[in-house]
């Protein structure tokens, strides 16, 4: 055998052999390392003791995972050795979609949770928190890099300061804590958070004003911070935030002016300001200049004033709500024209007066109206179609001027209203001239009245 043959021979061993280790490192998964597998263990049962997961879940939970543990692969960047780790941890039944391990109402909050899982992006806790008392552990400084979505919804036992929680979050997309017992102002460093998109806080126990400077969340899509005890004025950085889709601050005690750098958030399509105690400032006219509105919230201030004329480029939007603002003067009948793809419409408990606009009756969609309370006169110019396509959500009630045809009284949501004295008759023509003749033509019919008279008022029916 010559010293080639032999060279070739080693080659084709050395290759051979190199072949089935990588074959059979593919056919071998990589597992948790045990400290981490053992970490999830007492996590799972600090949040139900009740439920042996050891015994349940006996094998690798990265292979063999209960639902809400997700784990992925990492390359080391220098020895490129290929491990896994647990990167999400969701719990609380949501639905049979979502069947996450279940809470038990002692349910405790592990600190493993924020030392034992370095390359976390989910941290997800649903209606688990509600009887035994959990606060809110101290974060460590290394902890957080990678979180990219932390989410504790209904937990109203979850108690501590917002500040404890935000941590070095510097990947951190979704901030939603809504229904906790969390408390305290808002801190600096939520301002910081440069890749934030969702910041949800509502249903807290947080309170002071909103100072911390938001220009820096350039990417943030939902701000939300309904249903705490947020006072003063709204900071006008707020209209910075370009790129927004949805702004909740209602059910504050936020005051002053509504601001008006509002008007920046062009592709903004739900805003709710309602329940605040912002002045007498009026409906604000920037509105008219935010054609992507799909909803407008501004019931409960009382911003005085009428209805302006605001609605013609605002053809999109699907509910307005006015209730309770002190408005007066008319209904504007722009909003039955321009506003074609109304569901919901609530001008309910104002002093509003005049007549219900007649274009109202056209709105296809619509599926509630809420007119009640207020000084509204006149006949409803609706007919039996609409009265009956919106039925018990067409509200009329304390508009004591407000009638209603005949044909209509049986009708259980105008049932209300008394009925009106005279016969539905269309406003007057003037005729003038000695003798005129005139023919009108019935679009709903296939021919023609004409008319004869002198000068003088002529009814056409």
């Amino acid at each position: 055998m010559t010293v080639v043959s032999i060279f070739k021979l080693a080659l084709f061993f050395t290759l051979t052999s190199t072949l089935v280790t990588i074959s059979l490192q593919q056919e071998q998964p990589l597992l948790l390392n045990s400290a981490e597998q053992d970490s999830v263990y007492q996590v799972l049962s600090s949040i139900n003791s009740a439920t042996n997961w050891r015994t349940l879940f006996p094998d690798d939970l990265c292979s063999y995972p209960p639902h809400g543990v997700v784990c992925d692969y990492f390359t080391d960047p220098k020895t490129k050795n290929v491990t896994v780790h647990v990167t999400e941890l969701s719990f609380g039944y949501v639905s049979d979609f979502t069947p996450n391990p279940s809470c038990s109402p002692n349910s405790t909050f592990s600190p493993l949770l924020f030392t034992s899982f370095k390359h976390l992006r989910k941290l997800f806790f649903y209606q688990c928190f509600t009887q035994t008392q959990a606060f809110v552990p101290d974060i460590p400084t290394t902890f957080g890099s990678s979180l990219e979505e932390l989410v504790f919804i209904n937990n109203p036992a979850f108690v501590g300061p917002l500040s404890s929680i935000t941590g070095n979050f510097t990947s951190l997309r979704r901030l939603v804590l809504s229904g906790n017992g969390i408390h305290g102002a808002i801190p600096n460093a939520i301002g910081d958070l440069a890749n934030i998109e969702e910041i949800t806080l509502s249903r807290n126990k947080l309170g002071g004003k909103v100072s911390v400077n938001l220009s820096k969340l350039k990417k943030l899509k939902i701000l939300d911070l309904s249903g705490n005890g947020f006072h003063g004025n709204v900071p006008s950085s707020v209209g910075n935030l370009t790129h927004l889709l949805k702004l909740d601050l209602s059910s504050n005690g936020f005051s002053g002016k509504i601001p008006e750098s509002l008007s920046n958030l062009q592709a903004l399509d739900f805003l709710d300001l309602s329940f605040n105690r912002f002045g007498n400032f009026g409906v604000p006219l920037f509105l008219a200049a935010m054609p992507r509105l799909k909803e407008v919230h501004l019931s409960g201030n009382l911003l005085g004033g009428e209805i302006p004329e605001i609605w013609g480029n605002l053809g999109g939007i699907l509910g307005i709500g006015f209730s309770n603002m002190g408005l007066v003067g008319e209904i504007p009948a722009s909003m039955g024209l321009h506003l074609r793809n109304l569901c919901y419409l609530g001008l309910d408990n104002n002093k509003l007066n005049g007549k219900v606009p007649e274009e109202f009756g056209f709105l296809e969609f619509v599926n509630e109206i809420n007119l009640e309370n207020n000084n509204l006169s006149g006949r409803l110019p609706f007919s039996a179609n609409f009265t009956a396509k919106v039925g018990e959500k067409l509200r009329l009630k304390g508009n004591p001027e407000l009638c209603v045809d005949e044909k209509l009284s049986h009708r259980e949501s105008v049932g209300e209203l008394k009925k009106c004295s005279k016969p539905d008759i269309p406003n007057p023509v003037l005729f003038i001239g000695f003798l005129i003749l005139g023919c009108y033509h019935l679009h709903h019919l296939s021919f023609f009245y004409c008319c004869f008279g002198v000068s003088g008022y002529f009814w056409l029916d």
